[in-house]
Parts: C-alpha cells; structure tokens; sequence
C-alpha cells in the first residue's frame, strides 16, 4: 500500500477506510447479538478509542441500539510509546452502570493492563455484564492475562498510527492504520 513520509516518519498503510468500515459493520452486528434488548453504556477509554467509538456508536441505531455513551481518561502511556505498569484514571464516567450492559472500548489492546484495570474497575460498579471491544489486538505484547470480546483488527508487534491511535499526540484523524517507522536514526519503541 501506499507511504506517506511526514517529518521523518513514514507511513506504510495496512488497513485502509474501507477494510475499516467493513470490519465496523461486522462487529456491530456480533455486539447487537449480545447486547439485543439490553439497557446500553458504551465506555470509550480516551484519547485513542475516540473515532472507532463513534463509527461503533453511528451504526448501532440500526440494529436497534440506543446506547449512553461515557468516557474515560487513563494514563498508561504519557509521552513516550513504551506502555508503563500502573494506570491511572483521570477522569472517571460519570454514568450509573450498575444493572446495566456495558461495552468498553479501545483503540489497541496491547499489554493489556489498562482493559485489566478497566475491568476490575467496571465489576466494582456492578453493571449487568461489561464486554471488551478493541480496534486493535496486539497479542504478542500481552503482559496479563486478557481476551477481548469483540477485535477489530487482529496485528503484529509494531507500532501503530491512526484512526484514533498516536505517536505523541499526531497521526490521530488519518482515516486509515498505518505501520510509523523511522527515515532518522530516532527509535520507536512498540
């Protein structure tokens, strides 16, 4: 696929809009097979699940969904692309789940210890059942022991950008996922 050089990065495309909004629709129709009849909180963990999210929640209306959507902040990554060992919340949802059909959200699943602490964190605010939702699956990197319920994209150990997924805050609202690599001698850490 095509590369795309920005201030000494390249972009190798792997996943392209429409592979994209393909994998969309077929994720919603196995959540609306779970979820079907249910009083519905989508928890977006924010920045990175902020697009996926949206083009999820855009589409359930037509399989009879009507969800609250709520968002979380964490820490886990700061500035760097090395995932750290503690998370962190910054900012809490602020909707009751309790007795209620949850779907978390994310954009990557990578060591799996933010969707771990998510979790653990949703059980304690006693929702109905809370399912997991991942952009992206990066097994090869997992720390803990974690299965999301519904992925988008199953990848290899790199390190990603766009639809939702950065490096240091850039390559947000590329419409497309994209392998970063270095044209300098600057590493980036998967």
């Amino acid at each position: 696929m095509a590369t795309i050089n920005t201030s000494g990065f390249s972009e190798r495309i792997i996943i392209d809009e429409k592979a994209i909004q393909n994998r969309i629709r077929e994720l919603v129709e196995e959540i609306a097979l779970d979820f079907k009849g249910k009083e519905i909180v989508v928890v977006g963990i924010l920045k990175g699940s902020y697009i996926f999210l949206a083009d999820l929640s855009r589409l359930m209306y037509k399989f009879n969904l009507n969800p609250q959507v709520d968002f979380t902040i964490l820490s886990s990554y700061g500035s760097s692309t090395a995932p750290v060992t503690k998370v962190k919340i910054d900012r809490d949802i602020s909707i009751n789940v309790e007795g209620k059909a949850v779907l978390i959200v994310d954009d990557i699943l990578d060591t799996g210890r933010t969707m771990q602490y998510v979790k653990a964190r949703m059980r304690w605010l006693e929702p109905e059942f809370a399912k997991t939702c991942v952009f992206l699956d990066k097994p090869s990197r997992r720390q803990v022991e974690i299965k999301p319920d519904y992925v988008g994209f199953t990848v290899e150990d790199n390190f990603y950008v766009g639809y939702g997924l950065d490096y240091n805050g850039f390559y947000r609202e590329r419409p497309y996922v994209a392998v970063l690599e270095s044209n300098t001698d600057q590493k980036i850490i998967k």
